[in-house]
């Protein structure tokens, strides 16, 4: 995904949105830090899904190559389940 300023966003926004109805993504910076994403609507929350179940499937893949198992994750106590909740609201 290709970054750019919020003033070039700003200054360019229509051909931004023509390379966006193309299927391009943008992240908009301001001072050099994220701050927003241009990507075509519906498309952002299925390829940001698709992105991170590969990651995980690549991270589980390479922790299986160096030995390490799901049970070398979790506390005493705690399940695959509480590992994988952990964080959420209730």
């Amino acid at each position: 995904m290709q970054k750019l300023g919020a003033y070039e966003a700003k200054t360019h926004l229509p051909q931004l949105l023509v390379r966006v109805q193309q299927g391009e993504r943008f992240v908009i910076t301001k001072h050099g830090k994220p701050v927003a994403e241009l990507v075509p609507v519906g498309d952002s929350d299925v390829d940001l899904a698709r992105d991170a179940i590969a990651s995980l499937h690549a991270t589980k893949e390479a922790l299986r190559q160096r030995g390490v198992r799901t049970s070398d994750l979790l506390e005493a106590d705690e399940s695959l389940r509480d590992l994988a909740h952990s964080g959420h609201r209730r």
